[in-house]
């Protein structure tokens, strides 16, 4: 299950870089912001998994 969570975070991170660079090219700052912000959640989400992985160890 572990797997699947930190690869719903990696997609979650990309789309948000995609997100980001969409709107940098369209100079839309809403969309830049909100890719910037999907990217922390998923790295924060990743970070949690990181955590559960090193204590089941």
């Amino acid at each position: 299950m572990s797997a699947i969570d930190k690869a719903k975070n990696k997609a979650e991170e990309l789309t948000g870089k995609a997100k980001e660079a969409f709107g940098r090219a369209t100079d839309d700052k809403s969309t830049e912001n909100e890719g910037r912000a999907d990217q922390a959640k998923g790295n924060l989400k990743q970070a949690g998994e990181n955590v559960k992985d090193a204590f089941k160890s």
